[in-house]
């Protein structure tokens, strides 16, 4: 099902600005018994990507409203909220557009995301790196490209995932996860204020990982850093967390952390 701006539909005008230019923002969430899982976590996401993008989207409540109502009578499913600047303009100029088009949809839950958490996955390292961008990263914007090209690896190498870089080397994230590391007592995940998208689920992680006494460092590291990992996992706000076996040739272990992990976080809340 979906709804556009509140109505039952399955189409936008071919003028629509995040069809023409990829000029918008979205989120996907969890929907578990009937309820959209860390709903305020989602709206400050749009809010914050909103404000970034000068998008004049004020109908948060309606928003919070729709997104409850298509959630309500699914046990597990995606819901995905899409936020466009909507049509008008004149060429890339958005002078004159100040409405908005809320596009919100629910999809069948990817079932293979519950073998991953058993079993762990592999990675392999992207051959295609990520631009620094700082005006846009952390934000999960529309413009999507590099993630359609990381995935095409992806399908080609016979992997679960990808291990993505940015231009000068560094850990940046997954093609659609943010990724984790621990040595020893201390815990790491990848800055994202040059490139990357700052998901739900990585902000979540660092508030229970304080909870649970470890203060996790956001660094800006090349992949070597991985070589002394005690153990590794990704996340989104749909796996939710899920171990790393390997990555390349280089073999890991699922850890007690990544499995407490899990369990906190595939509790509803």
């Amino acid at each position: 099902m979906m709804l556009i701006n509140g109505t039952q539909s399955d189409s936008v005008p071919a003028n629509d600005r995040g069809l023409q230019f990829g000029d918008g923002c979205f989120t996907t969430a969890l929907i578990s018994h009937g309820q959209v899982l860390r709903l305020g976590d989602h709206l400050q996401r749009l809010r914050e990507a909103c404000e970034r993008l000068a998008i004049p989207c004020t109908d948060w409540q309606q928003m919070a409203q729709e997104m409850s109502v298509l959630a309500r009578d699914k046990k597990r499913a995606v819901l995905k909220v899409v936020i466009s600047r909507g049509s008008g303009g004149r060429g890339y100029s958005a002078a004159g557009c100040q409405q908005p088009r809320r596009i919100i949809s629910v999809t069948d839950y990817p079932l293979h995301y519950d073998d991953w958490r058993i079993n762990g996955i592999t990675l392999a390292t992207s051959p295609l790196r990520l631009g620094l961008n700082p005006a846009l990263a952390g934000i999960k914007h529309l413009n999507r490209l590099e993630q359609v090209m990381i995935r095409q690896f992806i399908d080609r190498a016979g992997v679960d995932e990808a291990l993505v870089l940015d231009y000068q080397g560094r850990i940046v994230e997954c093609c659609t996860a943010n990724i984790f590391w621990r040595c020893g007592e201390e815990l790491f995940t990848p800055r994202v204020d040059a490139a990357g998208v700052d998901g739900t689920m990585r902000r979540y992680l660092i508030r229970i990982l304080a909870e649970q006494g470890y203060a996790c460092q956001t660094v800006a590291e090349d992949a070597s850093i991985l070589q002394a990992a005690d153990e590794i996992f990704i996340c989104n706000s749909l796996m939710p967390v899920v171990p790393v076996i390997r990555i390349d040739d280089r073999t890991y272990h699922a850890g007690a952390l990544t499995r407490r992990l899990s369990d906190i976080c595939n509790t509803p809340g």
